[in-house]
């Protein structure tokens, strides 16, 4: 089923969702937002894309962390059947990109639209969605609504999460007017489909229109912490310190190293993190006495993982014995590795093939709604082509003729389950 969407509304959804919390700049290039969960510019956003649902005839909920669902119910599907459902996340990351996240919520919009244009007649319900706070940037860990609604993380603990102004979520939502009291239950749901845009080079790199992920990485969070002694910078002679920032320093490189070694031996896709540094009491003139580090590490490979995790245990240990330092080491976060459904992902390779287009398998390297849904429902996650993978930056680009063409083959492969 080859089903034909309209570029110019497609895009034209794409750039005024970009206008709430954007980013001014002189470079022609740069066309970045900054659209945090609670904020007046996201409560735009949600209100244009509630604007759009009932344009198309959806049937809108609103739950209780804020989560959005359209459902179109045409006269052809039986009510009570599980509907088909596909979106992504309006939130960004700060000075983030517009298609991260909204070319997912509205390209399944489009696709709803494409299928009312063509007069398809679909034995299910289909339903937009729209998570909360998918990023971590403002509030949890990321993939904060599609856990709630899954039953992954509870809802008070998610409603008492606070901003850096020391908000809770609950307040941030009850002021947009998005603390809901519908139900949103992705158990309840047939299938999901979620398209992102690649956020890498591999379609780019072989000219594809879209891409069909086969797993979506494992992820963990892990939090280093080292104790050494703060001194006087000039009078402490050299044998006489326990620097902890010079602990830390090797231990990033361990981390660096084990995450090398693991690529060498057992799997190229894994990869390992130290992402953030909190020294104290940072200043020039004192030998750092603390310093706090932040490790990611990612791979569609569990074992790996947990390698790489037990290689950055092992460097604290060792630096504990040879530098002197105390320290500490927990893990706050983490996801497995979540394979997505061969069904449909059989059903977006047809829809791709109908349409004329190609479409390549791969995995991703980013965490995404799909894998918490994945755990309740049958999932899939395309993906679009990134224009030299940049993402989470102003520079984040994807072709209007891309994010066309990757909708044509979500489109098609809704129409396909939603019929059955």
């Amino acid at each position: 089923m080859d089903l034909s969407v309209d570029a110019d509304r497609l895009r034209a959804n794409l750039e005024a969702n970009a206008e709430f919390g954007r980013i001014a700049s002189d470079d022609p290039e740069e066309r970045g937002r900054t659209n945090r969960t609670g904020t007046e510019a996201n409560g735009q956003a949600r209100d244009r894309l509630v604007d759009r649902f009932d344009d198309a005839g959806l049937d809108v909920a609103v739950d209780a962390v804020g989560n959005l669902v359209g459902t179109w119910t045409p006269d052809s599907a039986d009510p009570d059947a599980a509907p088909v459902a596909s979106g992504s996340h309006l939130d960004s990351v700060p000075e983030g990109g517009i298609f991260d996240g909204p070319l997912g919520v509205y390209a399944a919009l489009e696709a709803v639209r494409a299928m009312q244009d063509a007069g398809v007649e679909p034995a299910r319900p289909v339903a937009v969605v729209s998570f909360t706070e998918e990023e971590g940037a403002t509030f949890g860990n990321g993939l904060l609504g599609s856990s709630v609604a899954t039953g992954a993380i509870d809802l008070d603990e998610a409603l008492a999460l606070e901003n850096d102004a020391g908000e809770t979520l609950g307040e941030v939502l009850d002021r947009i007017g998005y603390r809901g009291d519908d139900e949103i239950d992705p158990a309840s749901w047939a299938a999901f489909y979620e398209m992102h845009i690649e956020q890498d080079t591999v379609l780019e790199d072989v000219g594809a229109d879209a891409g069909v992920v086969t797993t979506i990485t494992g992820i963990t969070h892990c939090e280093a912490t080292i104790e050494g002694e703060a001194n006087h910078a000039g009078a402490t002679a050299m044998e006489d310190r326990t620097d902890a920032l010079a602990a830390a320093s090797e231990f990033v490189l361990d981390v660096e190293a084990a995450a090398n070694d693991v690529v060498a031996t057992d799997s190229d896709s894994a990869v390992g993190t130290v992402g953030s540094l909190s020294v104290s009491p940072n200043a020039t003139n004192v030998v750092p006495g603390r310093v706090e580090a932040g490790v990611d590490v990612r791979d569609v490979e569990t074992e790996s993982m947990e390698t790489i995790v037990a290689a950055a245990r092992e460097s604290l240990a060792r630096l504990e014995r040879e530098r002197g330092v105390e320290t500490a080491f927990e893990r706050p976060f983490s996801v497995t590795p979540t394979p997505m459904s061969d069904r449909f992902l059989d059903a977006a390779h047809a829809a791709a093939e109908a349409a004329g287009l190609t479409a390549v398998d791969l995995h991703s390297g980013a965490a995404h709604d799909a894998m918490r849904v994945a755990a309740v429902a049958d999932s899939a996650l395309l993906f679009a082509p990134s224009q030299d993978g940049i993402s989470h930056s102003p520079r984040e680009w994807t072709d209007w003729a891309d994010c066309a063409a990757a909708t044509e083959v979500l489109a098609g492969a809704l129409a396909r389950v939603a019929d059955e």
